[in-house]
Formats: C-alpha cells, sequence, structure tokens
C-alpha cells in the first residue's frame, strides 16, 4: 500500500493532480480543497491505495483526518470512492461532522450525486462515528442564518468550499441577520 506520496506536481486537472516522484508521474485524485491549497512545486499527500479488478486508483489528502474521512464514508452502503471524493470537495471535514453531528441531511444533498435519501443515509451510518480521534478544530455551528449565506454566495458563483470558508471567517459577534452576514463574508474574497 502506499500510504504518501511526496513529489512535484507536474499537472493539475478538475479531479486529480500528477506527482512526479523520482521521474514517475503518478495520478493522484484529490478533492477540491486539497487541490486548491496546493502550489506548484513540492508536494506532500497522505494517499489511500484503492486496488479493484480492473484498476489501482490512488487518493491523495492533505491532512490524516481527511483521508480518515474519507475512509469513513467508504464505509458507507452505496458511497463509493468518486462519491466520497465528492463530499470532501463540497464539504469541509468539519462542516461534514457539524451535519453528521446535527443531523442535517439537507448539508450533503447540495453534494453534486447525492439525493436526498442517501444524504440520510450517510448522516445516519456516520452517526457517533465522525468524533474524537481526527486532528482538526471543532466545527463551527452551522445554523440555518450561516446556511442561508453559503446559499447565496454559492448563487453568487462561489464555491462551497469557498463559501463555507468565508462565514467561518465571520466575526463571533457577527451580526445575525443574512445580509449583514452576507457583506461581512464578501469581504473575505477581497
Amino acid at each position: 500500500m502506499i500510504a504518501s506520496i511526496q513529489g512535484k506536481v507536474a499537472s493539475t486537472h478538475t479531479d486529480h493532480v500528477v506527482v512526479v516522484v523520482g521521474g514517475i508521474g503518478y495520478k493522484v485524485f484529490v478533492p477540491y480543497s486539497t487541490r486548491e491549497r496546493m502550489d506548484s512545486s513540492d508536494v506532500f499527500l497522505h494517499t489511500l491505495m484503492i486496488v479493484r479488478e480492473d484498476s489501482i486508483t490512488l487518493y491523495g489528502f492533505m491532512t490524516i483526518a481527511e483521508r480518515e474521512i474519507f475512509e469513513t464514508l467508504l464505509k458507507v452502503n452505496g458511497v463509493g470512492p468518486k462519491m466520497a471524493l465528492a463530499i470532501l470537495s463540497t464539504v469541509s471535514v468539519d462542516h461534514l461532522r457539524n451535519a453528521v453531528y446535527s443531523e442535517r441531511h439537507e448539508i450533503l444533498t447540495r453534494v453534486p450525486g447525492v439525493g436526498n435519501k442517501t444524504a440520510q443515509k450517510i448522516v445516519f451510518e456516520l452517526k457517533g462515528k465522525l468524533g474524537g480521534g481526527l486532528d482538526t478544530a471543532p466545527a463551527m455551528a452551522f445554523d440555518d442564518i450561516n446556511a442561508d449565506v453559503v446559499d447565496a454566495l454559492v448563487g453568487l458563483g462561489y464555491s462551497i468550499v469557498e463559501a463555507q470558508t468565508a462565514v467561518q471567517s465571520l466575526p463571533i459577534d457577527a451580526p445575525k441577520v443574512v445580509e449583514d452576514r452576507i457583506r461581512l463574508a464578501l469581504q473575505y474574497f477581497t
């Protein structure tokens, strides 16, 4: 098994990167958030290799927490690597944890290819499995006001990950009015 990979990024594509190690280019599928945090020089990724009858595929993540969440998602019946990667590309690890903890499956329906039933199944099966032992900060409370702000930012053309990051950057004492929170969140992009 390949547990990690370190090398130079030769090229970046919509769903994968090519990492050159010792003259060999490895195609590594990565979530959007990982691809956005990479620069064009050296990269170190925690990886998971999945061997199937017809393919050997490598998936890479910036943190061990992302890789562990990916592996946990794969244990949900009906969730394959492609869907798990789409979930991590659309929803941050913290927001996924928060969605599962608060049983807000509608957050997962924003992921392309995840319908209402699948989202409910994911939340049900992951309940209690995304807790301690992961190395990220606790999730921010994601209430209806923040969900409305994320929806508005997505409507303006930002990705869900960008919108969630902007909402996370809001000060704790930010007003509880959606319009004011949108204005403050837009300042994150300037």
